[in-house]
């Protein structure tokens, strides 16, 4: 028997060495098609080659592609289970000519493969072609010898293939097999078609034309050819079976389900069997490429699959989580292909045990309310949209499941009716929030979200994708057009550009399109938390609502907030570790340059504790620990022990960050365990080096540290050991021995002006030493001391009154002190001359000439001062007209 991994090898070695590249299969998020929601075809990932905006990989390529029809108008959910052929997830082979070969190579190519390599009976096999395409009919006939009774005219649309209404374009030849007489049905073509007699093996796309608007308008210059045979398809040919879930990849999957849920796969457990054996093909595949539960988009139709499984898994009568012990046998039987599958097998073992222990209270609480609003309900009764909706709203029980659910009991759902109380709360929802008093210009951006739903984020997989436009806004109003030169802000459905949020700056980048647009963006927003608002001005061409577009991040830019963001989780972890668990994030900035830190901590940081947290976020970036996201409900995650993120807003489902080293300490857990939304290295090293600059206060209790990473760090360091160099050298000596240099020149600083003030001392204590001082003078009848001394130090003015006093016997002294433009003002009154004249009167007069106000002291000793040292003889003058009678003194 030819098993599924044989028929995949033998269909990719049979073309390698027809001169095809064999290339992996692509992510199951297509980055390069905003209209698809999942990669449902094996040429997706090359659509941008076959184009021409993208250059081919290779002239001919071949794959074995994972595709997934669950979401869009590609949807075969409902079905699976049910019918023989639908599936979720399936692979698509396929072999790919970009302009090398054409029809007559492909065709050999494809009858060499299905009769020789697989040894089908040429007998049993038929192929459709377009009904005008008289070139395919003939090649057929002369490669194949086939007769033209089996060589069928198509007329439908059927068998000519276009890429949308505008773009390439070609006619369809299919193969098909026949089961044999036995089985009901007729050949394609005929009124029985739709039997299971001949079923479709492989389709050959000839992609000859260009169309505009559904016309053909030309021939293109290099005809390209496009295949796809459904693995699983080909497989029940090959292993004599007519479902797929009889093909050995099934049996394997659930053989396993069987075996744990103690229960076979016959009767009315079979269909429950084989939705678990898809599903858990689909949700592991999604998890695997990046796609997570959650409430909305991509993320919403991956919890509507693992859902739908764990609803059967309970009609099995499965007591506990069942699909994460699935995923072994999944790996085991899949693994070798998808190297993938083993790299994520504990995230996706993770993520289905969550969701399957939390939808298990969600289950058994919505079938007792579903039982009890269908207890009276018979065959063929329709259930009301409003209890439907009720489910959904008030206990979170899906519309899917109460479909499904009732299915087997023939009631309908009224689907009408359940999306018009979805649309009632809405709207109650709107009323709500226009009279809680937010800004009138969110209103724009409400009306936007109401009508198109969240920006889907495609950033934490890759730096650039295509997305459709949904809104613009130009000077706060929605436009549907803007033209070069206009500062735009752009939407659209999806993005790989980070909205600024939780600390983190917004991306910068590129958008571009047809009619030669070209948007330099600046900046990316987060209105609402759910929108991404690309704000940016169009250098050229113009852009209209409904384009398809090209976003491009600024992956350096990126990678360098990526690195900054990171740290600052290490740099959180290290400050709880050596300051204690009272530190809490008070506030970030995660710029492409630096990163700033806030935390509450009642005093500054030591300059041995800052060296130690420094230390410490390096030796984590050293062991260069892989970082690892889990998605977990706020209270499942901070039981973990996963701290909250100053700034972000938390729904129903979070982002678990875990980098560093694994039992840390013993705890259990990694170094550093935190909630957040925002783009993260892979692993620790990827930060390269860690700096403090700068640590200080923001507010009482609160500290902030700044800090580079990276090459910002680097260069840091660099520059202050150049200008250590330089330093060195000015001192003539050398770096090492800077420190020693400058203690012994500040020690003879300190020496030379203690010189200074004693000399300066000494120069007034003399009387007249200094060029602006005088000698005692008599002024009314006193003896008068008064000094101008430059370069004087405040503190030593009292003690050179006390001098001066001591030396007149009686009398009055004045001393002004200059230093650096302002002036500190004395004045001495000896103890026989308190009674006439009053220290700090003289001194508020001397002040005030000094252009200050005030000054204090006792009625002997007073001092004060004035920003204007130039006017210091002024100050001299005042109190002589004071001792001579001519001014009154302050009051």
């Amino acid at each position: 028997m030819h098993s599924t991994n044989d028929i995949r090898r033998t269909f990719l070695d049979y073309f390698a060495a027809n001169g095809h590249a064999v290339r992996p299969s692509a992510p199951l998020v297509p980055y390069n098609d905003p209209s698809l929601m999942f990669v449902n075809a094996g040429m997706v990932p090359f659509k941008n080659v076959f184009t021409g905006l993208e250059t081919p990989p290779a002239p001919r390529a071949t794959t074995s592609q994972k595709c997934v029809r669950a979401g869009g108008k590609h949807n075969d959910l409902d079905n699976v289970g049910y019918t023989a052929r639908h599936l979720t997830l399936f692979e698509m082979l396929g072999n790919f000519s970009f302009g090398d070969y054409f029809k007559e190579r492909a065709i050999e190519l494809a009858w060499g493969l299905v009769t020789g390599e697989f040894g089908l009976d040429p007998e049993r096999l038929l192929v459709t072609v377009y009904h005008t395409d008289d070139e395919a009919f003939d090649l057929w006939r002369k490669i194949a010898g086939l007769p033209d009774d089996r060589i069928i005219r198509i007329a439908s649309k059927d068998n000519f293939w276009a890429m949308g209404s505008d773009g390439p374009c070609g006619p369809c030849s299919e193969i098909f097999w026949d089961h044999g007489p036995e089985i009901a049905g007729g050949p394609p073509g005929s009124p029985e078609e739709d039997g299971d007699r001949f079923v479709e093996i492989w389709n050959l796309v000839f992609m000859q034309h260009m169309q505009e608007n559904d016309q053909i308008i030309g021939d293109l210059p290099r005809p390209s050819i496009d295949t796809g045979m459904g693995l699983e398809r080909i497989s029940t040919v090959l292993q004599g079976v007519h479902n797929v879930f009889d093909t050995d990849s099934f049996l394997e999957l659930i053989q396993a389900s069987e075996e744990l849920t103690r229960t076979k796969a016959e009767g009315e457990q079979q269909a429950s069997h084989r939705v678990i054996a898809d599903h858990l093909r689909s949700t592991s595949f999604l998890i695997a490429d990046g796609v997570l539960p959650s409430n909305e988009g991509r993320g919403y139709v991956l919890r509507r699959i693992m859902r739908r499984a764990m609803r059967h898994a309970h009609l099995l009568g499965a007591k506990e989580p069942l699909m994460h012990r699935l995923v072994p046998a999944l790996v085991g039987e899949m693994g070798a292909a998808y190297p993938e599958l083993p790299r994520a097998q504990a995230l996706i073992s993770e993520v289905l045990e969550r969701e399957e222990t939390r939808f298990r209270q969600t289950l058994d609480k919505g079938l007792r309310l579903l039982d009890e609003a269908t207890d009276d309900m018979g065959e063929g009764a329709r259930l009301p949209g409003e209890t439907a909706f009720k489910l959904y709203d008030t206990y979170g029980f899906p519309y899917d499941l109460t479909v499904d659910a009732l299915r087997p009991r023939g009631i309908e759902v009224d689907r009408a009716g359940f999306d018009e109380a979805m649309a009632q709360q809405k709207a109650a929802a709107r009323a709500a929030w226009k009279g809680s008093g937010a800004a009138a210009d969110q209103e724009l951006w409400f009306d936007i979200a109401e009508r198109e739903g969240s920006t889907e984020f495609t950033g934490y997989a890759s730096t650039e994708g295509e997305g459709r436009v949904v809104a613009l806004v130009v000077d706060g109003k929605e436009v549907d057009r803007a033209d070069a030169g206009s500062e735009v802000v752009v939407l659209t459905n999806q993005t790989p550009f980070y909205g600024e949020s939780g600390g983190q700056d917004g991306d910068t980048g590129t958008i571009t399109g047809d009619k030669r647009l070209s948007i330099a963006v600046s900046d990316t927003t987060k209105p609402l938390g759910r929108l991404h608002a690309h704000h940016g001005k169009i250098e050229s061409g113009s852009i209209a609502v409904g384009d398809t577009v090209h976003l491009k991040v600024d992956a350096e830019r990126r990678e360098r907030i990526k690195a900054n963001h990171s740290a600052t989780h290490l740099l959180h972890a290290a400050l709880r570790n050596h300051l204690g668990e009272h530190v809490t994030q008070k506030g970030s900035l995660v710029a492409e340059d630096r990163l700033r830190f806030d935390f509450s901590h009642p005093k500054p940081l030591s300059q041995e504790e800052i060296a130690a947290i420094e230390a410490e976020v390096n030796a984590e970036i050293r062991n260069n620990e892989e970082v690892v996201t889990r998605l977990m409900t706020p209270d499942d995650a901070i039981e973990a022990g996963a701290m909250a993120l100053f700034g972000e807003k938390y729904g129903e489902e979070v982002r678990v960050l875990s980098m560093g080293r694994q039992d840390w300490q013993g705890s259990g857990r990694n170094y550093s365990v935190e909630l957040c939304g925002g783009t993260h290295v892979r692993a620790t090293g990827d930060i390269g080096l860690f700096r403090i600059i700068s640590e200080g206060a923001v507010s009482s209790g609160v500290r902030r540290i700044e800090a580079l990473t990276g090459e910002a760090a680097r260069r840091w360091i660099v520059n202050r050991e150049e200008a250590l160099k330089s330093v060195a050298a000015t001192l003539k000596t050398v770096p090492e021995d800077v420190e020693t240099r400058v203690a012994a020149l500040v020690d003879e600083r300190k020496r030379l002006e203690k010189e200074l003030a004693e000399t300066k001392k000494q120069l007034a204590l003399g009387g007249g030493g200094s060029a602006q001082g005088a000698a005692d003078e008599e002024v009314g009848g006193v003896s008068f001391s008064g000094q101008v001394l430059e370069g004087m130090n405040p503190k030593e003015l009292r003690g050179l009154l006390d001098e001066a006093k001591k030396r007149m016997t009686s009398g009055i002294a004045a001393i002004v002190a200059v230093n650096e433009g302002r002036a500190a003002f004395a004045v001495g009154v000896t103890d026989d001359l308190v009674d006439r004249f009053d220290a700090v009167k003289l001194v508020q007069a001397g002040v005030a000439a000094l252009g200050g106000k005030g000054g204090g002291g006792r009625a002997d000793m007073a001092q004060g001062g004035g920003p204007d040292g130039g006017k210091a003889e002024e100050a001299l003058a005042a109190v002589r007209a004071i001792l001579a009678g001519e001014q009154v003194p302050a009051e």
